[in-house]
């Protein structure tokens, strides 16, 4: 790879923020120095970052899946999710793909296959924009989420796993009636019942035996794990018990805490600190920010929002400086997933550099470079 050089930066490093200018070689950081420079491409005093890193977003499958029963051709739903993921400043992202059927998507392994097969091809072929790795999302309730996890777990992209369970009464559904406002729309009410009480009957058949198996495989294959919509201590202490790395969306401080303090890394929505408050009623992310319980944010639904909500925190968090804020966005997810070669801007990481513009209060991207090449 050839040389890079950008001048006239502010460069925001693990702890500090200095004025200066950076050197690529090799698709990694080779100098970092304080004051001006002449040779390079001139920043013009905007914030260079390090490349987001993000381990939970849907948006893959919201590109290959616009509406429902309408399926978009794979490659070209992961070349528009890269385009926005890249133009976001994402760098490093793992695709949440679902895995284990239900009544809205019986044959949810075919689906999976197209998806895992196109991030396969993209990585292969060299035009994907940001690296795509793919992250597990195995519904426990499922009958047929060990077949299909089974088949992907060894997948070369897949490096992360985790385990749900949207049963209605626990987890993200603890309100019921919260669960039927959810699901039903296109149900009568007697349907909305009937497929209450089905659910019910899969939690109580599957969600135990199938979160042991995808634990120890997880843990035999050397995969990341997470927990999900942890709510009570039980959990907590069931994901710690799973040595599970990073628990996910954590719906209670109780769980957050219990979590935290067993050394998982809390995720939280980035769209939860850009609106102040979780879209189903749950705990705030700022809050756990405050309360130094939040490592690390997700964009989940909107890929924007990742970038967004690192430059909102310190604004609405006290003593919470940008190079913090971003580490929740960065270096705190990298680790989190075993990818220590990136997420900081530091000599010998990977040049995986965004180039930030304030427009008032908003972050813009105008330059992404990915192991030192321009990709955005």
């Amino acid at each position: 790879m050839s040389g890079l050089s950008l001048i006239n930066a502010r460069i925001v490093l693990a702890d500090s923020i200095v004025d200066g200018s950076l050197d690529v070689a090799g698709g990694l950081i080779a100098a970092i120095d304080s004051g001006t420079s002449a040779v390079g491409e001139d920043m013009d005093g905007d914030y260079l970052i390090p490349g987001l890193v993000e381990l939970h977003t849907d948006h893959l499958e919201n590109h290959y899946r616009p509406r429902p029963g309408v399926f978009w051709d794979p490659l070209a739903a992961l070349h528009a999710h890269d385009v926005q993921i890249a133009g976001s400043g994402i760098t490093t992202v793992f695709d949440s793909v679902r895995v284990g059927s239900d009544t809205d998507m019986p044959e949810m392994g075919s689906h999976v296959e197209r998806l895992t097969s196109a991030i396969a091809a993209g990585g292969r072929d060299g035009w994907l924009r940001a690296e795509h790795l793919v992250h597990l999302r195995c519904e426990l309730p499922s009958h047929d989420v060990i077949e299909q996890f089974e088949a992907h777990a060894e997948h070369p992209q897949t490096r992360l796993a985790s385990v749900m369970d949207h049963t209605p009464g626990q987890r993200q559904f603890r309100s019921l009636e919260h669960y039927k406002r959810f699901y039903s729309v296109g149900r009568t009410q007697a349907e909305l019942e009937r497929y209450i009480d089905d659910r019910l009957a899969d939690h109580a058949r599957y969600s135990a035996p199938h979160r042991a198996h995808i634990v120890r495989r997880a843990n035999e294959l050397g995969l990341a794990l997470a927990s999900h919509d942890d709510a009570t201590l039980a959990h907590a202490e069931q994901a710690i018990a799973d040595g599970v790395a990073i628990a996910e969306f954590p719906t209670t401080l109780e769980a957050a805490a219990a979590a935290h303090d067993g050394g998982l890394a809390i995720l939280m929505g980035a769209p939860n600190v850009v609106r102040g408050r979780s879209h189903s009623g749950n705990i705030s992310a700022t809050d756990l920010v405050r309360a130094g319980l939040l490592d690390i944010l997700s964009s989940d639904y909107v890929p924007y929002a990742l970038l967004q909500a690192a430059f909102v925190l310190p604004q609405r968090v006290d003593g919470l400086g940008l190079p913090a804020a971003l580490a929740k966005v960065t270096l705190n997810p990298a680790r989190a997933a075993g990818l220590d070669d990136r997420g900081q801007i530091a000599i010998g990481k990977r040049a995986d550099l965004v180039r930030v513009s304030m427009v008032g209060n908003l972050p813009v991207v105008r330059g992404v470079w990915r192991q030192g090449k321009r990709v955005s």
